[in-house]
């Protein structure tokens, strides 16, 4: 193994590398207007005009309500084919940017096991390794603690892997390179290594794929000194958190949502990048502040059309930077609103929400006008059942329920 990352290494040298550095005050934001879901064998595309295409004919349209598009007045009436850019599915707009960064850099490799020949999991790798040979693209035994190390010493050496979770779950036996290696090393060298590597997956409770499979991870790893957490929510923000992870020089972990990989939206055909400590306003508001970041933005928007028709003006703002928190954002808003509700997937106990409320109490306390609400999964292992899945995790109804009573 040694010999194969000494030899892109040495492929490395041969190339003129550009600037890493970027502009980090810089992040180019495009309006959210579709998501694609699974139903059944046939493909769902919904949009923002609440219509849904069941099959690839388009045979059968239902009217919905309108979806996870709650704004104050929606400009765009032209319809997105009219737009400009191209339409990609999450894990497409992943892959694109991990191309991409493989193309600027020769310096970056992928490492996992299935991300070769076989493509990933979810397909976030395909046709990388026709593309760019197996000494970039490298098909790891099942072996999370083997692999990861690997990754973690092959950054220090001055590459720049991407290392694959086939499931975020099965990092936690990598749990000691990731804690005492990845987030430590430049520090206890003393500055002498940097770790500009990016650790990536699907995780998040999923369609009845049993307690191991649903794991939240975000909760495991705030805590761990010297790594940035990002999470993933919409086409737009993927491909530009990925890029930007694999510029920084310091370790990142992407949390990708297991049943988001099949969201669709126009992007950009040119370059960009998303500030990795930046959180994004998806809706502005004036009544309460919402917090929410990957899979439970859309159960916020969707509660968000029914608070606004009921005569609430939520503000909605998707974290996305797990750590550290973007409080600049988070910290205007509650001055605005001066009431703040948390919707997340982590576990209640010790999760994101937990921390979000310590930091939002400690900075930001002579601002509210009420107690902070969170509402986070149960400390429960994520039932296989599909109805019991579902009481685990937060519904919209419930977001409903918990502003009418913060707003009292």
């Amino acid at each position: 193994m040694a010999a194969i990352f000494q030899g892109v290494g040495a492929a490395a040298a041969l190339s003129s590398l550009p600037s890493n550095s970027f502009d980090s005050n810089k992040s180019v934001f495009s309006p959210r207007r579709s998501f694609s879901v699974r139903k059944g064998a046939s493909f769902a595309v919904v949009r923002s005009d609440g219509t849904v295409n069941l099959n690839p004919k388009g045979r059968r349209t239902q009217q919905l309500i309108p979806n996870a598009v709650a704004t104050k007045a929606d400009s765009a009436a032209a319809s997105s084919s009219s737009k400009p850019g191209h339409e990609l599915l999450l894990f497409e707009a992943l892959l694109e940017g991990l191309e991409e960064e493989m193309e600027r850099d020769p310096r970056v490799c992928v490492m996992g096991e299935d991300v070769g020949h076989y493509g990933g999991s979810y397909k976030v790798t395909k046709g990388l390794a026709k593309k760019f040979g197996d000494l970039r693209v490298l098909d790891t035994p099942i072996a999370e603690n083997s692999f990861t190390g690997m990754g973690i010493g092959a950054a220090m050496t001055g590459l720049r892997p991407v290392v694959e979770g086939m499931n975020m779950g099965f990092l936690l036996l990598a749990f000691n390179q990731i804690s005492n290696n990845c987030g430590m090393l430049h520090y206890t060298s003393g500055g002498q290594f940097t770790i500009p590597i990016v650790i990536r997956g699907p995780g998040g409770v999923g369609r009845q794929l049993g307690a191991e499979h649903s794991q939240r991870l975000e909760s495991y790893f705030q805590s761990i000194p010297g790594i940035q957490m990002v999470a993933c929510s919409t086409p737009y923000n993927a491909k530009g958190l990925m890029k930007a992870a694999i510029r920084s020089e310091n370790p990142v972990i992407l949390f990708e949502h297991v049943l988001l990989y099949n969201l669709k939206e126009r992007i950009p055909d040119e370059d960009y990048i998303c500030n990795l400590e930046e959180a994004e306003m998806v809706r502005p508001g004036e009544h309460v502040t919402i917090l929410t970041y990957s899979r439970m933005r859309y159960h916020v928007m969707q509660a968000a059309k029914t608070l606004v028709n009921k005569g609430y003006d939520p503000e909605v703002i998707d974290i996305r930077s797990l750590k550290p928190f973007d409080l600049y954002t988070i910290g205007n808003s509650v001055k605005k609103t001066h009431r703040v509700l948390i919707v997340e997937e982590c576990m209640r106990t010790g999760g994101i929400g937990a921390s979000l409320t310590a930091a939002i109490t400690e900075n930001f306390n002579d601002y509210l006008d009420a107690p902070i609400v969170c509402l986070s999964s149960q400390d429960v292992p994520t039932p296989y059942a599909g109805t019991l899945e579902e009481v685990t995790v937060v519904q919209p109804a419930q977001i409903v329920t918990a502003v009418e009573q913060l707003c009292q």
